[in-house]
């Protein structure tokens, strides 16, 4: 683990030694009951930094009146009230009634703000709650950032909440994995979407982290994060509130939509047409109830079989595409060639749509929740937008990831900056934007495929098809010497079989066997 630094938010290791610091603290609780006590209460420490820093700018301002909660709401700041700002409750950190203060602080926040209603984690004061661990947890919390200026601290916050929230995904594993894609999945969807402005739809948002990798994105490329409009639905509603906390913490206003029909069966946007839509729905879903949605008008390429969600998933998306509107998805390698149940024909017919603008094969033990291979679709509804893009109808565009990412533990991978500049950049070469590289295949990792060409495959869209194998390095020795030295390798390896054989039946001799044919 690396030196903490004196700035606590410069170093890489930070978030980690938090996080190892916090778990600890958590002794035998379950990871699934302790997110939520030290996730509340980084996002209590968040918003009260908030608020005082802008409070301190009110004090100065003469025409100002720092006790209206109006005026911290224009600028996007919750307002806290006195006894749930963070100071007041670092006071408390050691008594025995610690517990009810935070869940008094929780609901008197709730109470001025509107769009924190019923989101907050208010059982602090739960018996079953170690409030010697409470008083410790608030104290490693009360560290983060207190030597930094306001808004550094603040981001600094927002990073240990996305660290934690990853973290644990990781403890929780099947169960983690339904409510965080991991990171480096999502910034990679975020870098080829490129989603500088407009509308962005996520139909199972889990924890949000597609929407902050959005508006991190927008950020780090110049653009104003005004510029994108965020938009969502979940269904399960305690990750809808880690949803909704983690945007808060990020300061990023969203219409995050919460019902448990889920986003088949009661749709909640109906009428949005979004420019962008990143999603990783839950894989090869059965019970999806799609007996009931027969006729749904969704259904465009074909009515998705009742016994998996996939085809569902992606003819919703497509359904909430605007009209030069793309999309990355998740999903199970399955669906790049399952032919059951009259997916092969929906298939067909979304490549004969023209909607299939690239397939990504990923390697496997990227995610938390499955060992099940994965697949990145992106779908695109116009080919040919103009703005200095390549008309790419009739194409699409296979890139087999499969080799690329390095393990970060004994069960997982990651992809690096280097592997996601390099499949971002191959797309957009491809898609023809703008100052980019002239787009090549490249044998084994990329090929551009005429609709004829997948039509000839029978519309299936696994990479590996078409990449076909990498170009072997040409080691300047002659192919004569080759099978000459290979030659002498397997006349030394027979030799040495046979002394082994020899040595073998004669120790059997010894004992009274011999060696022979047998039928059975």
């Amino acid at each position: 683990m690396a030196k903490q630094a004196s700035n606590n938010g410069a170093n890489l290791g930070f978030e980690a030694q938090l996080w190892a610091a916090a778990d600890k603290l958590r002794g035998n609780m379950e990871p699934s009951d302790y997110k939520h006590v030290a996730l509340g209460l980084i996002f209590l420490k968040y918003i009260s930094d908030a608020f005082e820093a802008k409070r301190a700018e009110l004090l100065e301002d003469d025409l100002a009146d720092a006790e209206d909660p109006e005026e911290y709401l224009a600028e996007n700041v919750f307002w806290v009230p006195k006894e749930a700002r963070w100071s007041h409750l670092q006071a408390k950190a050691k008594m025995s009634t610690i517990g009810k203060y935070i869940d008094n602080a929780m609901l008197a926040i709730e109470s001025k703000n509107a769009s924190l209603k019923g989101v907050l984690p208010k059982e602090y004061a739960r018996p079953a709650l170690n409030k010697v661990m409470l008083g410790e947890l608030i104290d490693l919390v009360s560290g983060i950032g207190m030597a930094e200026e306001s808004d550094r601290s603040r981001d600094i916050l927002g990073r240990v909440y996305e660290y934690f929230l990853g973290s644990f995904a990781g403890s929780e594993g099947k169960r983690g994995g339904e409510f965080y894609t991991p990171r480096s999945v999502v910034r990679l969807l975020v870098e080829m979407l490129e989603p500088y402005k407009g509308r962005v739809y996520d139909p199972c948002c889990g924890s949000g982290g597609m929407f902050v990798q959005s508006e991190k994105f927008v950020e780090e490329h110049g653009g104003r994060i005004g510029d994108i409009a965020i938009y969502g639905q979940e269904s399960n509603y305690t990750t809808w509130r880690l949803a909704k906390m983690n945007l808060a913490v990020r300061g990023i206003d969203a219409d995050i939509r919460w019902n448990n029909e889920g986003s088949f069966h009661k749709d909640e946007l109906q009428d949005l047409k979004a420019d962008f839509i990143l999603a990783n729905p839950p894989f090869n879903v059965s019970d999806w109830g799609g007996d009931r949605l027969r006729e749904d008008a969704r259904w465009k390429f074909g009515m998705p079989p009742t016994g998996n969600a996939n085809y569902a998933w992606l003819q919703h998306i497509l359904h909430h595409l605007a009209p030069n509107g793309t999309a990355g998805v998740v999903l199970a390698n399955g669906s790049m060639s399952s032919a059951q149940s009259g997916e092969g024909d929906i298939r067909r017919a979304m490549v004969e749509g023209d909607v299939v603008d690239c397939m990504v094969a990923l390697p496997g033990q990227l995610f938390y929740s499955t060992q099940i291979p994965a697949c990145l679709w992106f779908l695109a509804r116009n080919k040919n937008p103009g703005n200095g893009w390549r008309d790419r109808r009739g194409e699409v565009l296979f890139i087999d990831a499969r080799k690329l990412g390095h393990m970060v533990d004994r069960t997982r991978r990651e992809f690096d900056d280097e592997d996601i500049r390099k499949l971002t950049a191959t797309y957009q070469a491809w898609r023809g934007e703008p100052d980019t590289a002239v787009y090549n295949d490249a044998p084994g990792f990329c090929k551009a495929v005429t609709l004829e060409q997948v039509k000839e495959h029978n519309n299936v869209l696994t990479p590996g098809r078409y990449v076909g194998a990498a170009k072997q390095e040409d080691d300047g020795v002659p192919f004569a010497n080759k099978m000459e030295r290979l030659v002498a390798q397997l006349t030394k390896q027979r030799k040495d079989a046979a002394k082994l054989d020899a040595a073998i039946a004669q120790n059997l001799a010894k004992l009274g066997f011999q060696l022979g044919d047998h039928d059975d």
